[in-house]
């Protein structure tokens, strides 16, 4: 087994809205799959990849400021990834920082009222 993590359920309030956030945040294509109380987005990943999606919970799990802390990779667009976040209806907790020998990050509110990391190995431009 190479990961130890190998899926992520993001609960969302608002699956399009929350689409729109990760998308521009990702700077990729998050995509929607299934309908209805099945639909998701699924994050951009290849088959041997951590992978995660974004859902509507019918489970009882709802967006939250607390609990684990999930890292999104920013790599070498990590202000970006910010101002992403920002101009999609985020919020920024704590600033673009280093975190010691293992890159920068910085923690984010999402769309949905999500605490999130986006991570980069190096300080982007």
């Amino acid at each position: 087994m190479s990961h130890q993590i190998v899926w992520i359920d993001i609960p969302v309030l608002d699956l399009d809205r929350a689409l729109r956030f990760y998308s521009a945040v990702l700077g990729q294509t998050v995509e929607k799959f299934g309908e209805g109380e099945f639909s998701m987005g699924v994050f951009p990943h290849s088959s041997q990849d951590v992978a995660g999606c974004i859902y509507i919970s019918t489970d009882g799990n709802a967006p939250s400021m607390t609990g684990p802390l999930i890292y999104l990779n920013a790599d070498g667009r990590l202000n970006e990834a910010v101002e992403a976040a920002i101009a999609h209806g985020g919020r920024v907790l704590t600033p673009v920082h280093q975190i010691g020998p293992h890159g920068f990050r910085a923690i984010v509110a999402d769309s949905e009222g999500n605490r999130i990391a986006l991570h980069s190995p190096t300080q982007s431009a």
